[in-house]
Formats: C-alpha cells, structure tokens, sequence
C-alpha cells in the first residue's frame, strides 16, 4: 500500500492535476472570501465553504478520473495485478493518495478564518466545525469518484459519469420534491432500486442467476413491507432520499450543528465505496 500512495502522489504532482486541483480550490476561495467576509463584511467564513462545495461537482471528477481507469486504458493494471499486492491496499494507496491533495488546499483555507479573526470576530469554532463537514464530504465524494473510474477504461467516460452522480447527488434534495408521496410510488420507486442494485450486482459478478435471486429476495422482503406497512410507505421514498444527500447533510453543519451521526454516515459511504472498488478491481484481476 504504501509503494502505491508514494506513485500516486508523486504521479499527482509530476504533472499537472494536483497543482491544477489546488490552485482552483484556492481560487474560488480567495473569490468567495473577498466576496463573502471582506465586501460583504460578514463574519460567517463557514458560508465560505458551503459555497465551495459546488466546485466538488467538478475538481472531484479531474482527481479522480485517471486514478484507474488509466491504469486500464495502457494496461498497467495488469502488474499491479501480478504484483504481492491485495486489491484493498491498492484501493487505499490510490484513495489516501487523492486525499492527501485534497487535504492540502483545504488546509490552507483554513488558514484564512485565523487571518480574518486579527481584523474582526469571527467565531473559529463554526467554521472549523464546518471544516470537519467539508473534509468528510469530500473524502466522501473521491470515494464514489474512485469506485466509478474502475468501472471503465476512459477517463473520459469516467470523469462524465461522476460528474452526472455527482449533480444528481447534489440537487437530490430539490428532486425530492417532485416524488409523489403516495404509497404506490414509494413502492415502484423502490422497486427500481432494487432492480438497480440487481443490475450493478450483475455487472460486477457476471453472475446472473445470483443477480436474479437477489433481486427477487430484495422484491419479495419489499412486497411484504408493503403489504403488511400498508400507509407507513406514504411519502417514504422522497423522505429517505433526502436523507441520504450528502451536500445536504453537509450544509447542517454550517448552521451550527455538529452532527457526529452525519460524519458516521460519510464514513459509512466512504467504507461502501472503497468496498465496491475492491470488488471491481478483483473481479477484473480474476477475468483478466
């Protein structure tokens, strides 16, 4: 593991990403300072950070886009693959690598707050509590980038598709609102779920009879549930996926809240996903 995170982070500060991903991190949140704290006069630098969160939806997908699916396209997956090396300390070679760039920018920003607090008062206790939030959202999001750039060989295809997760994710909360809430559409939503959890089983075991019964044990629990709950599925769908919105569950901790069962459940998304991309990475070291 730790051969890898040495070769991934020196390979992110040979060229040019981790210069590229840093300096428009710090950028925006030079722009955002000068407008939020310094024209607009406001001691709120955690509004900083929440305003930040949006270029997620952009840095995320150029960090870690190549992280294997180049491996991939020129084919040096294969000696990683032939190498003493587990798939899990590959994934957390590459994955700590990622952080540590992230890491580095944000640690400046938070520099900034200290800066300010010598010319006004700034309450540095929210806004590192913010911080906490925006690290954990982060570290959370290059998870899912991770796991969607071992799903295929072009960077291309990869950075597109975690941008799209990552804008569904983002306005999943707004989305909700258009969920009927009725008990029916819960159910069909749920439904598709399943389905999609089937599918995603299948492309990664290339099993399909166990896909199959998968799916069909996840649909007849549902059935039961909906069945014997009845009205207790009435606006369940739109209620649980709003709470499962990452920016969302974030932007509490601007308003005060330090929520150690929101950073729990990044945690919780950040495991799955490491998970996911030790299974598609061994999956693909067992077929090659």
């Amino acid at each position: 593991m730790k051969a890898v995170f040495r070769h991934e982070l020196a390979g992110y500060f040979t060229g040019l990403t981790g210069y590229v991903f840093g300096a428009f991190l710090l950028l925006f949140g030079g722009i955002y300072t000068m407008v939020i704290c310094l024209n607009a006069g406001s001691a709120n630098y955690e509004y900083v950070l929440t305003n930040l969160a949006f270029l997620f939806l952009i840095v995320v997908p150029v960090l870690t886009m190549g992280a294997i699916a180049q491996e991939k396209r020129q084919k040096t997956d294969q000696l990683l693959y032939s190498l003493p090396l587990s798939m899990t300390g590959v994934t957390l070679g590459k994955y700590l690598a990622m952080l540590v760039v992230f890491l580095l920018p944000v640690g400046i920003l938070c520099l900034y707050p200290i800066l300010l607090s010598a010319f006004g008062s700034i309450y540095l206790p929210a806004v590192f509590s913010t911080a906490v939030g925006f690290l954990f959202l982060g570290a959370a999001l290059l998870s899912v980038g991770l796991f969607l750039s071992s799903l295929t060989e072009s960077q291309g295809v990869a950075a597109g598709l975690c941008f799209v997760v990552l804008l569904v994710c983002y306005f999943l909360p707004d989305l909700t609102g258009y969920f009927s809430t009725s008990a029916l559409a819960s159910f069909a939503a749920f439904t598709a779920v399943v389905l999609l959890v089937g599918l995603i089983f299948r492309l990664m075991t290339q099993n399909t009879p166990v896909s199959v019964a998968l799916i069909a044990v996840l649909e007849i629990a549902l059935l039961l549930g909906y069945v014997l709950g009845g009205d207790s599925f009435a606006g369940l769908f739109p209620t649980l996926v709003e709470k499962l919105s990452l920016f969302d569950r974030f932007y509490d901790f601007a308003e005060g809240i330090f929520d150690v069962t929101t950073l729990v459940y990044f945690g919780t998304v950040i495991l799955v996903f490491l998970f996911l991309t030790v299974q598609s990475l061994e999956k693909r070291r067992w077929s090659a």
